[in-house]
């Protein structure tokens, strides 16, 4: 299982899992409680509840760089291009606009 913890101007809005069945999507308790926060995406308003898919939800996998960029991430970090979750803990850390994902073995327990 890879997780990465979801992060929206630099705040802890969430985490993301993958597993052999599917992926997982579901907010901080403290973050979703909290009128001020806006939810990361329209798609995935905020709840309580954790959100599941067969596929990486739409709005991480449009994170993912395109084009020449994911073509020097690719060949820079020997991804597979198939491997959407992979290639989204490698290179959306520090994404353009408020989301930023961040894999689990790089936060600080």
């Amino acid at each position: 299982m890879r997780k990465a913890e979801i992060r929206m101007f630099g705040k802890v809005a969430g985490h993301l899992a993958e597993t052999d069945e599917d992926y997982t999507f579901v907010y901080a308790p403290a973050y979703a409680a909290d009128p001020e926060n806006r939810p990361i995406s329209r798609l995935l308003p905020l709840r309580a509840e954790p959100y599941h898919d067969k596929r990486l939800f739409p709005f991480f996998d449009g994170l993912i760089p395109e084009g020449w960029l994911l073509d020097i991430a690719e060949k820079t970090w020997k991804l597979d291009p198939r491997d959407r979750m992979g290639l989204l803990l490698a290179t959306c850390r520090d994404c353009i606009g408020a989301v930023s994902v961040v894999p689990m073995e790089d936060v600080a327990s």
